[in-house]
Parts: structure tokens; sequence; C-alpha cells
């Protein structure tokens, strides 16, 4: 594991435990997809589970802080946090280093 502090490692176990799930990832490539934001209601019509479902999905997402929601009047409008998956680099950097 990299030398890293406590929040490091928490910050680590947040991102890897909300993308574990392949709705997770798949909510994140389409919010992408379609520019980077979309509204609660849009990324609700892409996928055939419940509204419940959907609402869970988004907000292990946002408490990963991969994603931030904002009103825009009566929408929930979800943006990807692109700067959070260097969380993800930084994890995945480390095995290029040289070891020993």
């Amino acid at each position: 594991m990299p030398q890293h502090g406590r929040s490091d490692i928490d910050a680590y176990e947040a991102v890897f435990t909300a993308l574990a799930h392949p709705v997770r990832r798949r909510i994140l490539m389409t919010i992408n997809f379609e520019g980077g934001s979309m509204s609660a209601g849009k990324i609700a019509q892409m996928f055939k589970h419940s509204w419940p479902t959907t609402t869970r999905h988004l907000r292990v997402l946002e408490a990963a802080r991969l994603i931030r929601c904002k009103r825009d009047g009566r929408n929930q409008i979800y943006t990807i946090e692109k700067h959070r998956l260097e969380v993800l680099c930084d994890w995945l950097d480390w095995f290029a280093k040289p070891t020993g």
C-alpha cells in the first residue's frame, strides 16, 4: 500500500467501494458521455431498477465524492468530480514504481 495517511486510505476505500458495483460505474460512464452532468431524471431513465435503487447508487457515488449534486429549480443535476478520480491514478501509479 502506498505510504499515506489515514485520510488517503479512507479516500481509496470510499472510491473503490463506490466503483465496486457495476451500476455505479455505468452511472459515471453515462454522466461522462453526456458531457459530465446529467439530471437525476435522465439518469433514472437509463436504468430498469426502481428510483429508490438509483437514488442509493447516486448517494454512494456522492459520499465517495465522485459526483456532486446541485439543485436547478426542481431538478437535481449530478456532475462528475473528475479530480477525485486522481485517487485511482495515485493508487495505480504506486504499482509502477520500482520495488526493492
